[in-house]
């Protein structure tokens, strides 16, 4: 049971999201609940806790956090990662999405779709720097990845 059953996200102290920042998150939500790939390998020789896991995510002293337990309520790992290498990936995706938002309310399908093949390829972009980052902390599949890149993008939204 390699998976995420639980993700707390600690936006407890950014300002309220847009609707549309809300609403990406929520999708992003749904989506790692419903299917991801969250392994955490063997670190220096100690065993690590099997999963499924609950994830705790939050920004702390500009450092993302990934604080991981098992549902037992057991530690089972916890990383620090510097933000600077999500910085302008973040800024780029944040800045694509509000031309995709303001498309949909007033361009042709055919402009929303090319917006949006942008997004996504920006989107990508963040998820592999974000596989690059865990490499050795935990193994997570492509499409976990998106979906954590597109919390990562909702607490940088507040920092």
């Amino acid at each position: 049971m390699s998976r995420i059953t639980h993700i707390d996200l600690d936006d407890s102290n950014l300002p309220a999201p847009t609707p549309e920042i809300e609403q990406e998150r929520k999708v992003a939500m749904f989506d790692l609940m419903e299917e991801n790939s969250f392994t955490l390998p063997a670190r220096e020789g100690r065993d690590v806790p099997a999963g499924p896991y609950r994830l705790g995510l939050s920004i702390r002293e500009k450092r993302l956090v990934f604080d991981v337990i098992t549902e037992d309520g057991k530690a089972a790992g916890e990383f620090h990662l510097s933000l600077g290498p999500f910085r302008q990936v973040v800024k780029d995706y944040f800045q694509i999405c509000k031309s995709y938002f303001d498309a949909v309310k007033n361009l042709p399908p055919s402009q929303i779709e090319t917006i949006d093949m942008a997004r996504r390829g920006i989107h990508n972009e963040g998820a592999r720097v974000l596989q690059e980052r865990l490499e050795g902390k935990a193994d997570v599949d492509t499409d976990t990845a998106r979906r954590l890149f597109t919390l990562i993008c909702v607490l940088h939204f507040g920092g």
